[in-house]
């Protein structure tokens, strides 16, 4: 098969797509590498563009997000989940919630249902499942964490588009992504297991085992990350979320298997390595 096929089997601008991929592993090498919370800061804007693409396409179908609470939300849980912890988290949550519904009522009842639907599901999907990077960040070797977190994600990616591209032949759903296919999920099961098992041994000084669970959890949720956002844009009727970032697609299209593994990395970590939270979360 040559590279132009394969390019277009697994539906990517592959130059494109490896230039962006090394573009933001720069960005995130820079913040990780000097104080921790520049990353914060990064990962922050980028949760900010995923919303206003999901604001835009939302638009496209009538249904109108409570802009203002919903941008200040993926601004707020994440920091004070950095700074204060999973219970300010939890109360940041729920008070752009209850924001968000007496916000929208300003409009009058047209809609509203839809609306204010869209809007806590925004930010339940979005800066609250983003908000335990955060956490992971925050932790004594939280930068460490980070990385792991972010090679394990991207070897579930790099697996299954091998795999898919070269051995391909069965899709998982069909109806949702067809490109998707059980050889690529099986090249993301090996390949992030292999990482998982190297990363805690030599990182973490930790059971070669609890690599390999960890690997084994972060394929199934990255998966499903993927899944969720694919049937959610297909509801939606687009096939990007936006074009900010070169053979991805939109920041949301690149943060769809990002989002659930931040919250089974955080789990993982905690059960495993211990919360690990920091004295000053302004450290490195």
């Amino acid at each position: 098969m040559s590279p132009g096929a394969n390019a277009a089997k697994a539906g990517r601008n592959l130059p494109a797509a490896v230039a962006s991929g090394v573009a933001l592993a720069a960005i995130v090498i820079f913040s990780l590498a000097t104080w921790k919370w520049i990353f914060g800061i990064v990962a922050i804007i980028a949760l900010v563009i995923a919303v206003h693409e999901f604001v835009m396409v939302l638009k496209t179908r009538n249904i109108y997000v409570a802009r203002t609470p919903v941008y200040l939300a993926a601004v707020v849980i994440p920091a004070v989940a950095y700074l204060w912890g999973f219970e300010a988290q939890l109360v940041a949550t729920g008070f752009f919630v209850l924001v968000v519904m007496m916000w929208r009522i300003r409009r009058g009842t047209e809609g509203f249902f839809a609306d204010i639907s869209a809007s806590v599901l925004l930010i339940a999907y979005l800066p609250f499942m983003a908000a335990f990077l955060m956490l992971t960040l925050a932790a004594e070797n939280g930068s460490w964490r980070v990385v792991v977190f972010i090679l394990l994600t991207v070897a579930n990616d790099i697996g299954g588009y091998a795999f898919g591209v070269f051995f391909g032949k069965h899709p998982m759903a069909p109806h949702i992504s067809p490109k998707k296919s059980w050889e690529g999920f099986a090249g993301s099961i090996i390949l992030q297991s292999i990482v998982g098992i190297l990363a805690f041994i030599f990182i973490f000084d930790a059971p070669w085992w609890q690599g390999l669970v960890a690997g084994l959890i972060l394929t199934v949720t990255a998966t499903g990350g993927d899944f969720v956002e694919s049937a959610i844009k297909r509801d939606l009727g687009v096939k990007d979320m936006g074009s900010i970032v070169p053979g991805h697609g939109g920041m949301m299209d690149r943060l769809d298997s990002l989002v659930p593994n931040a919250f089974a990395s955080w789990a993982v970590f905690t059960v495993f390595l211990g919360s690990g939270i920091a004295v000053s979360a302004m450290g490195m």
